[in-house]
């Protein structure tokens, strides 16, 4: 069986994770996050499509809008929160409002500034998907990371599952 094909329980700690190399405890603790990003990312491209029929990309966009309660973001906001490139985005955001999950309007004041904000429906959604969804990043995230660096995430995520049997 192909490593890729293995349960992530299965698979040995991530070669970063552990400490005696060369790099100092700052860049080994990026590379920690940026593995532990890839593998989450990963886990949530499938759920993220089930559950709300988007991409993972649109997925972002919409997770940004979700922490603006009343108010939207500009474009270029999104796009330099997101480091995607503008013109991809607003591919992004037209599929996102074809599927009404989001509105677009100009900005007062400002003819070239769009501003992004959710629909109701889209509100809907990710309220009823949130909670499967943050099940689905702490299952990832223990499967993927040790004692040491799920110890060091419990102070973002509290509520991180312990870590699987027989690993």
């Amino acid at each position: 069986m192909a490593d890729s094909d293995a349960h992530p329980a299965d698979l040995p700690e991530c070669p970063s994770a552990q400490s005696g190399g060369l790099l100092h405890p700052e860049l080994r603790a990026w590379m920690v996050l940026l593995a532990a990003t890839g593998a989450v990312e990963q886990r949530l491209r499938a759920v993220v499509k089930e559950r709300l029929d988007v991409s993972h990309d649109e997925f972002l966009v919409l997770c940004l809008l979700a922490e603006q309660p009343e108010t939207g973001l500009r474009m270029t906001r999104i796009a330099e929160l997101l480091g995607r490139p503008k013109t991809r985005l607003t591919y992004q955001i037209a599929c996102l409002q074809h599927a009404g999950l989001v509105s677009r309007r100009s900005v007062c004041g400002d003819k070239r500034g769009i501003e992004v904000t959710l629909t109701e429906k889209a509100r809907r959604l990710l309220a009823e998907a949130s909670g499967g969804l943050a099940d689905t990043v702490k299952e990832a995230l223990a499967q993927f990371m040790g004692a040491d660096q799920r110890e060091a995430m419990c102070g973002l995520v509290p509520d991180l599952v312990e870590e699987p049997e027989g690993r």
